[in-house]
């Protein structure tokens, strides 16, 4: 995959990369977990896809797994500078005391698709917060990618001691499974594990300035998919999502959605007339989940609005692209382009900065026509099934930039 850049001079790259990297890590001394601007993970054009898997031994000891995907083609693992640290805090210093440097000596796998790090740590019993941390660095042009999770704070009830494994044995590290694909899970105790079903299909989220209550279902259908053994091919057959558990007096488990054999591109035109509701009108979304001929009244559709063959090909294009990556980068027990954040990246575009707190994400999106920018705050919210559940502030503030790009959608503008 190749990065989108501005031109610059070639002298100018390598000096900025060698004065970049003859600098000791102590350069970054006053960075901090809310100070650095992590919109590389959500990049489009990202040449790495980092992930943290604690697996929790007990209390206070965790094997920190670490799978690293590769993106970009025929990578060499001298092309970047990879470390990790267990932070106590949002504002703790992230530099070379607590940074630990990962060498090729530290690889537990190395496969065509992935590096694979793990290590166990310990954190002391005084220790009200933990945070794992995943640095790596791009030594061709400088590009940090970062990654977090919390092994112990208020926003998690737990991790599971036990994960699912690829066939190549490098951990699972997505929460989606095509349907009837076959995962291994391996556990530090025990001999068997605990499926519970859950077949709810999800609306597509209100729009960012709709302030009133989203509809929630008055109940939720469960259904107890009995024992079955660790170290042994499990696959899942069923529409929905599945928690998974070692102890089911525990509220510590793991989450695996099922997904159809397209996913995360879109599987057929049922699925595409969903997918348009964000750009549509009710009058139009209404009228193709009407339609008989779903093809022939998504063409019509296309066509109407852009008014151009080429640029409605473009905008098609483009729009299911965005749908692809929300899918990727956001699914939990929703499809990624149903939650609130893949609704946003799908209209918005990938964000031009990112910041976390402890409870929530802030995506800041630069306006073409000022130095100002529009903000997406997500609330952090504890959850069973994931520690990484958000939800949008909604807000009618947001309705004009909204707008604004909705009809740069329409008019088949949107450029990323």
């Amino acid at each position: 995959m190749t990065n989108k850049r501005n031109h610059t001079p070639i002298c100018t790259l390598i000096f900025v990369a060698f004065f970049l990297f003859s600098l000791p890590i102590s350069l970054n001394a006053q960075q901090t977990l809310e100070s650095i601007n992590q919109a590389l993970r959500y990049s489009r054009y990202s040449r790495l896809a980092l992930k943290i898997i604690p697996v929790q031994e007990n209390d206070r000891t965790f094997v920190l797994q670490m799978p690293i995907e590769k993106i970009e083609e025929d990578i060499e693992f001298e092309t970047y500078q990879f470390a990790f640290a267990v932070l106590s805090g949002f504002q703790d210093s992230i530099d070379e005391q607590n940074l630990i440097p990962l060498s090729k000596e530290d690889l537990k796998g190395n496969t065509d698709f992935h590096f694979f790090f793990e290590k166990r740590v310990q954190i002391p019993e005084d220790q009200q917060v933990a945070i794992a941390f995943l640095q790596a660095i791009d030594t061709r042009q400088g590009d940090v990618y970062y990654y977090h999770i919390d092994l112990i704070s208020p926003f998690v009830l737990g991790h599971p001691n036990f994960w699912a494994y690829y066939n190549d044995r490098v951990p699972f590290d997505q929460s989606f499974v095509l349907k009837n694909e076959a995962l291994e899970f391996k556990g530090r105790s025990g001999v068997n594990l605990h499926a519970f079903h859950y077949p709810t299909i999800f609306e597509a989220p209100l729009p960012p300035m709709e302030i009133r209550p989203a509809n929630v279902p008055k109940e939720i259908t469960v259904n107890y998919e009995g024992e079955f053994f660790l170290n042994t091919p499990k696959s899942f057959g069923k529409d929905g999502y599945y928690f998974i558990q070692a102890d089911t007096n525990s509220t510590n488990g793991m989450l695996v959605k099922t997904v159809h054999e397209s996913f995360p591109k879109v599987k057929d035109y049922e699925e595409m007339v969903e997918m348009v509701v964000y750009i549509s009108t009710r009058r139009e979304h209404e009228a193709l989940r009407e339609a008989k001929d779903k093809k022939l009244a998504l063409d019509q559709y296309w066509i109407g609005m852009v008014k151009d063959e080429e640029s409605a090909k473009k905008v098609i294009r483009e729009y299911f692209k965005q749908i692809e990556f929300a899918n990727i980068l956001f699914t939990d027990f929703k499809e990624g382009w149903k939650t609130d954040r893949g609704m946003v990246y799908t209209v918005m575009g990938p964000p031009n900065e990112v910041f976390f707190r402890p409870n929530g994400e802030i995506w800041s999106y630069f306006t073409g026509d000022s130095n100002s920018k529009i903000t997406f705050t997500f609330a952090r919210v504890k959850n069973i099934l994931t520690p990484n559940y958000y939800i949008l502030n909604r807000s009618r503030a947001l309705q004009p930039e909204w707008f604004k790009s909705i009809t740069s959608w329409r008019n088949a503008q949107m450029v990323f």
